[in-house]
């Protein structure tokens, strides 16, 4: 997070920060994201909650995005959106694009 946070900073590029811990992303705000990423690129398969609780074997789109909006902890962060555009992890070079087409 912190890195994704100075690339924004370094660039002048106004972004909005939100601790998903404590609020965790909606169900609309999910499946935005997802539609754009896929269910799969959006878990920390890293995480502890990942394994405590055997999302490894939980099957179906509509049951991950349930553990999703259960479990915050579970999502792979930063989550970036840019209107409809949307990435998940530290991609720069994805970003850029995004402020060259402008």
């Amino acid at each position: 997070m912190q890195k994704t946070e100075r690339y924004f900073k370094e660039r002048r590029i106004p972004y909005q920060y939100f601790d998903l811990n404590k609020r965790g992303l909606g169900p609309r705000e999910l499946s935005a994201v997802m539609a754009r990423v896929g269910i799969k690129a959006m878990i920390d398969a890293d995480s502890a909650v990942y394994k405590d609780r055997g999302i490894r074997f939980i099957t179906g789109e509509q049951a991950l995005l349930d553990a999703l909006a259960a479990y915050p902890k579970l999502l792979k962060v930063p989550i970036v959106r840019n209107g409809r555009f949307a990435t998940v992890g530290y991609a720069p070079e994805v970003w850029a694009g995004w402020l060259s087409n402008g």
